[in-house]
């Protein structure tokens, strides 16, 4: 989820939606609330910590960091020296977990297919929206931490793509590989309070209307393939405040226009490679996924017992 988080365009929320921890994450995140606190008051911590799933918690935000802090140089380079390379795997990522979300939905009523046809359009429009670049103040950096924070969370809507076009991904990832710990510090108090507001609501939602949030997720996950198509060609450039030039609007192209329009290799075969390498890694997840939860629902059942 960490390093799908630092790339825009890609959902730390598909990752955990395919590993099959997403109805878990939040449940457990839904739990920060009053009852938390009386938990606390009356019953002590150690309550507390199983109420929240603490162990569960603590290891898959420990994992995200550690995979953010580590990863970002390394996604940097990779977008900046090898970004056909780096986009096709997150290409063939994002279409194995569109077909893994569309077995998940068992009836394909009308209002479904119309749900899943809106989720598409919606994440193809924020696709085609302009980034912008601001040198924003702490607070504003705060208020995109808690909206980002919101498009983590759901598969196919990616946070990072959404700190692009409020002109600040620049700053938080600059932040992260310098460790700028005042930016870092409102930044993650940002995503804490929108998660803890936003969580609840997905949450009820998924507990009385599965299907049509599934579906409507699918079509997040489906539309946002436009965003991570590796051969694009720029249309447009702006210059950034840096005083570098970079693209406003990109066009989609075959691998072979590719070729035509900029001199360059499309790595074809590389980037095909990368794609089914993609696929395998999701089917693999979803393996482990389905391991992990026989085996919780195993020791639930023990704990019930």
């Amino acid at each position: 989820m960490g390093a799908a988080d630092v790339v825009p365009g890609v959902s730390g929320g598909t990752i955990a939606f395919i590993t099959g921890i997403y109805p878990k994450l939040l449940q457990s995140l839904s739990r920060f609330d009053l009852q938390l606190v009386s938990i606390v008051r009356l019953q002590g911590i150690k309550a507390a910590w199983q109420y929240i799933n603490g162990g569960f918690l603590l290891a898959l935000f420990s994992g995200i960091g550690i995979s953010i802090l580590s990863l970002a140089r390394f996604i940097s380079y990779m977008m900046e020296h090898q970004p056909l390379l780096l986009w096709s795997f997150f290409f063939g990522l994002i279409l194995a977990s569109s077909l893994f979300i569309a077995r998940q939905i068992t009836r394909w009523s009308a209002a479904n297919i119309i749900l899943a046809f809106t989720g598409i359009v919606v994440a193809i429009v924020i696709s085609q929206l302009r980034p912008v670049e601001v040198q924003a103040c702490m607070g504003f950096i705060f208020i995109a931490g808690a909206i980002a924070i919101t498009a983590m969370i759901l598969p196919g809507i990616s946070g990072s793509f959404i700190l692009l076009l409020l002109g600040v991904y620049g700053q938080v990832l600059g932040a992260v590989k310098t460790f700028d710990l005042t930016l870092l510090l409102y930044f993650m108090s940002g995503c804490i309070i929108g998660l803890l507001s936003f969580v609840k609501l997905l949450n009820w939602l998924l507990d009385r209307f599965y299907q049509p949030v599934l579906s409507v997720l699918m079509g997040f996950v489906t539309g946002s393939l436009v965003m991570v198509w590796p051969w694009k060609q720029v249309v447009s450039t702006y210059t950034s405040s840096s005083g570098s030039e970079k693209p406003l609007v990109q066009q989609l192209v075959t691998p072979f226009e590719y070729e035509l329009a900029t001199g360059q290799s499309s790595q074809l075969v590389g980037c095909i490679a990368l794609i089914v390498v993609a696929v395998v890694f999701v089917v693999v997840l979803e393996k482990l996924g389905d391991q992990y939860n026989e085996s919780d629902e195993q020791s639930t059942d023990s704990q019930v017992g």
